[in-house]
């Protein structure tokens, strides 16, 4: 009963799509319909779900074409304001894109670097925490603002990170007076430099909380928080982790400005993800939905390969999280493939619902045939462990003189071999994308090339500023208990 209910909705869904106002429902199929803000400040949908769009705008070949001369803010308010119809329109998105990029070191914002052959390096470091987070987070801090005020509300902002999403978080929110940001991390499971960026964050209502744990007990310990619905409409709770809808929004933005510098939408062009919680490259999906001409999204895992071993195998299996070079991809749990598992699923939400209910219980899940075939369609992937990561890094570097981070290498590493083996064919550019700073993985670096990169001026004195932090248990109860006794009441 519930799958035909679900279906008879998705029928709705494509009758309202036709309306102005964009509206977002969970992938469980028992949430919604909410407006783009509404969806913002609930970050997690009350059924366990992910909010997604009703529909997925489409641009034409002639709208994608206008695109090429337009500045990166110009750009991130025409493609996002598809996505807030009837609530922001696009010459305000541009003006808070403006704003939270202009702190960017590059001026071109996302700059695309040409490494060798037809792979080109996508870099997403040039924002104030040196990840690609921070194009996310830095637009949705102004979004929030925006959001809080609008509504006179106060909001408690809850996420997990392993290592960049906490440090772009804590950065963008800190001391914003409607907002108090709780950030946890795996204690002893994030770089130095990740974590002094998080914990050297000393501003009223900014707190970093080192979890006795791995990532994916962080991320649980969020998620069952979300789902105590006493607590969560006590605190007003919300989530800047990419299950916020709105993180991946300024996401898909520069897959549109790195494929139109290679020609978009006249060429087809592919990217290489380096791969964690699949919030990036499902980005990636998105703007290929969207119409941008994406010929393969290459999702490149590290020695924690559970998105290699499913892309393989059709079947999704959890296993131990094992500590890594490239700690921001040690992860078993990718909270982002719901969304795309909605997708193969024909948005059947009672599917899903059914699904993830069982992979919480048993740790495993198999896809029928078709819906792999879809899968296969559009992505492939690839696994590189420690050894490789390291011997990408020295080969980069000595090769084509570029200095990558271990993530980094990992995705430059599968755009190599989807190349080598005919995943990708000998005309189609490969964007991978750089998402950290090598200097964030000064260890990692200076073991493959001999040399520790410096960090940036603005970050040159950050191992020497002091630390603030909290620690607790992996424990959903130590947790509320810390956001009841430390948040801010407006």
């Amino acid at each position: 009963m519930a799958r035909s209910i679900i279906r008879q909705a998705g029928c709705g869904l494509a009758a309202r799509s036709r309306g102005k106002a964009m509206h977002y429902y969970s992938t469980r199929g028992q949430d919604g319909p909410l407006g783009y803000e509404n969806a913002l400040l609930s970050g997690l949908a009350r059924d366990g779900g992910l909010y997604l769009p009703e529909h997925y705008p489409a641009f034409s070949v002639d709208d994608i074409r206008a695109m090429a001369d337009l500045p990166y803010a110009a750009l991130a308010g025409r493609i996002m304001a598809r996505f807030t119809d009837g609530e922001i329109d696009e010459a305000e998105l541009a003006a808070m894109a403006q704003d939270a990029y202009a702190g960017f070191t590059d001026p071109a914002v996302a700059p695309l670097k040409h490494l060798s052959g037809n792979i080109h390096v996508l870099e997403l470091f040039h924002g104030p925490t040196i990840a690609f987070k921070d194009y996310a987070m830095q637009f949705l801090s102004r979004a929030f603002d925006r959001a809080l005020q609008g509504a006179g509300r106060q909001a408690v902002i809850l996420g997990a990170t392993s290592g960049d999403t906490g440090s772009a978080a804590l950065e963008a929110f800190q001391g914003r007076s409607s907002v108090d940001i709780f950030i946890l991390f795996p204690d002893g499971r994030v770089s130095p430099v990740q974590q002094r960026q998080m914990t050297s964050v000393d501003a009223a209502g900014a707190h970093a909380v080192a979890v006795a744990g791995d990532f994916d007990d962080c991320q649980a310990i969020v998620k069952a928080l979300f789902n105590d619905h006493d607590f969560r409409d006590t605190v007003n709770l919300s989530a800047v982790n990419s299950i916020n809808w709105a993180r991946l929004m300024p996401q898909i933005v520069y897959y549109f400005s790195s494929a139109l510098a290679l020609g978009a939408p006249d060429r087809k062009v592919a990217f290489s993800v380096p791969t964690g919680n699949f919030g990036n490259v499902f980005a990636g999906y998105v703007a290929m939905r969207m119409g941008l001409p994406i010929e393969r999204l290459i999702v490149a895992s590290n020695r924690n390969d559970i998105l290699t071993r499913f892309f393989e195998h059709g079947r999704m299996q959890r296993d131990s999280v094992v500590p890594s070079l490239s700690p921001s991809m040690d992860i078993q749990v990718s909270s982002n493939f719901e969304r795309l598992l909605f997708e193969l699923l024909d948005r059947d939400g009672a599917w899903v619902a059914d699904i993830m209910a069982s992979f919480a219980e048993t740790g495993h899940f198999d896809l029928p045939a078709d819906a792999m075939a879809k899968a296969h369609g559009i992505f492939s992937a690839y696994r590189l462990d420690d050894d490789g990561t390291i011997a990408e890094i020295a080969a980069s570097m000595a090769g084509e003189g570029m200095c990558l981070d271990p993530h980094s290498a990992v995705g430059v590493s599968a755009a190599r071999r989807a190349i080598a083996d005919g995943t990708v064919g000998p005309d189609i550019p490969v964007v991978a994308l750089a998402c950290a700073h090598p200097a964030k993985f000064e260890g990692a670096v200076k073991k493959a090339t001999g040399t520790a990169p410096a960090l940036p001026p603005h970050l040159a004195d950050l191992m020497t500023r002091p630390e603030k932090m909290d620690k607790a248990p992996a424990s959903d109860a130590a947790v509320r208990d810390l956001v009841l006794a430390q948040r801010r009441r407006g």
